[in-house]
């Protein structure tokens, strides 16, 4: 069974969610513990698994990879497994969800431009029918679930 966390427990996770290189001594502070007494907080959070990593995150068009795209497969399920290998491999696929409706798979993808994502798209065909989406701005970034008491709903 799942423990519930505590007002402690987000403060941390907030802390390190707004900034991942954040010191121990800092997190310490602003939760107003001593500092073995975070580090086991902390540790405990990975153990349990609510803290994954710690990573940074990246300008994709800074790094050369202009385009992004959303690619819907309707994958062949004798295929499934090697299709998971290969994306898992593919440096490009940022991002690979199973899916309900007529597509089975939902990719986000980065590349330098149109040509290399058509070359991909082409590989993609040997799974099943490929349907393609290039994004052309992002409204709201990729982010991390706030780990809020509450969380609030839309509309």
């Amino acid at each position: 069974m799942r423990r519930k966390l505590d007002f402690i427990d987000h403060q941390i996770i907030s802390l390190l969610q707004a900034n991942a290189r954040m010191s121990l001594k800092d997190i310490a502070s602003k939760v107003f513990l001593s500092s073995p007494a975070a580090s086991a907080r902390l540790e405990k959070l990975e153990r349990e698994g609510y803290i994954t990593g710690f990573h940074a995150s990246i300008n994709h068009e800074k790094m050369g990879y202009n385009i992004k795209a959303f690619i819907t497969l309707a994958v062949d399920a004798r295929l499934k497994e090697q299709f998971l290998d290969d994306m898992r491999q593919c440096r490009n696929v940022i991002e690979c969800n199973c899916i309900t409706g007529d597509y089975a798979m939902l990719l986000e993808v980065v590349y330098p431009d149109t040509e290399s994502l058509e070359r991909f798209v082409g590989k993609m065909q040997k799974y099943g029918k490929t349907q393609t989406q290039i994004v052309f701005s992002t409204a709201v970034e990729h982010r991390e679930l706030s780990p809020a008491l509450e969380i609030e709903r839309a509309g």
